[in-house]
């Protein structure tokens, strides 16, 4: 007999389940702005609906549904905001944000240098989830990114 993995083949320990308004919109859209591949697709119960998807973008995968208020699953359009924001990094951050952008993702925090040594920009998905784009430029110490953090804001308004 086969010992069953605990986390299963092409997982991590940690795998974001997102819900939205529309999974088979979001699903293409996640395409588009991110190359993601898609995995596996279930329906709902009434049919329509995907009760359960699977998406891989670079080496991680994460889970997607449209939502169903009546199990506690709402999308951050009901919710009306996020708490959270999903971070990828990339090899050219500015080709992958142009990417999100030309699919419809809406521009939070145009990409920039940034204190902690990454170059790094935020956008929202047209279904309320936040992500955040980077690529990672320099290896700093923690006392070069503190120095750096305090002039980036001293800056600030």
């Amino acid at each position: 007999m086969t010992q069953v993995k605990s986390i299963p083949s092409g997982f991590h320990t940690l795998t974001p389940d997102l819900v939205v308004r529309g999974a088979a919109r979001a699903i293409e859209f996640y395409k588009k702005a991110f190359g993601a591949e898609e995995l596996a697709r279930m329906p709902g119960p009434d049919g329509k609906t995907i009760g359960h998807a699977e998406l891989k973008v670079g080496d991680s995968v994460f889970f997607l549904s449209d939502e169903c208020p009546g199990m506690g699953c709402k999308s951050p359009e009901t919710l009306k905001g996020t708490t959270q924001a999903l971070h990828i990094y990339v090899q050219d951050v500015d080709a992958a944000f142009d990417q999100a952008v030309a699919a419809g993702a809406t521009v939070k925090m145009p990409v920039a240098d940034m204190f902690w040594g990454d170059r790094f920009g935020k956008l929202a998905d047209p279904f309320g989830h936040e992500w955040s784009l980077g690529t990672h430029k320099e290896d700093l110490s923690p006392e070069e990114i503190d120095r750096r953090a305090k002039a980036f804001f001293a800056k600030k308004p």
